[in-house]
């Protein structure tokens, strides 16, 4: 029996390899040929065609280089007071291209912080850091250097907001802060600058004398 099997599986070897390589094409059997001449006589000038880079295959797409368009962003600066506004309207408008660039009424928000200072030296703010570590209570730096030396345990946009986080620390035994507001809400004009392209960006030096120091940022 083990040798009826062995022959067969000889046989069936033997029949594979003849019919893969078209031993018995004359009876009608044989693999399908892969090989298609007739595609490589039809195609035109084989030897001129290339691989494309991507800005080549953008340009193709579009139908020409104007289809790729540069990255712009949208920036922001100010506020400035009325006076301010004035005369930097006037040199937007002889600066840089009409619909560019527009002034926005704004306002930024008053500023309360939870305090504690002012203190006779910086040996003790740093005292002060190890006792609110040690309470669990997070500090930061103060942006005012009128209120150094000093610690500021939060800053918030409403004095409500500042009375909660005050009372909140109180329970963990912090005794000697206090609220108190650190800028008042103010009011003016904000220019923004929507499509900021690379060419736009290389013309903004000509405005800067007339933004009071003030850096732009990225649209809120």
């Amino acid at each position: 029996m083990l040798r009826l099997f062995v022959l067969g599986l000889v046989l069936a070897n033997a029949g594979y390899y003849a019919w893969s390589h078209g031993l018995l094409a004359a009876y009608g059997l044989a693999p399908v040929s892969q090989s298609e001449p007739q595609r490589v006589a039809q195609q035109i000038k084989p030897d001129m065609l290339r691989v494309l880079t991507l800005q080549e295959a953008r340009q193709v797409e579009g139908g020409s280089p104007a289809a790729v368009q540069p990255a712009t962003e949208c920036l922001q600066v100010g506020l400035f007071n009325e006076e301010q506004t004035v005369v930097l309207r006037e040199r937007l408008a002889s600066a840089l291209p009409s619909g560019s660039w527009v002034l926005e009424n704004a306002t930024d928000p008053g500023r309360w912080l939870v305090y504690m200072g002012r203190y006779s030296s910086a040996e003790v703010v740093t005292k002060k850091k190890l006792e609110l570590r040690g309470m669990g209570v997070s500090f930061e730096a103060l942006g005012s250097p009128a209120l150094e030396p000093g610690l500021s345990l939060g800053s918030f946009n409403t004095q409500t907001e500042a009375d909660a986080e005050l009372a909140r620390i109180a329970k963990k035994g912090v005794k000697t802060a206090k609220v108190m507001q650190d800028r008042v809400e103010q009011r003016g004009q904000r220019l923004k600058l929507a499509s900021v392209s690379p060419a736009l960006r290389s013309q903004l030096d000509a405005i800067k004398p007339q933004l009071a120091g003030k850096p732009f940022q990225a649209c809120s």
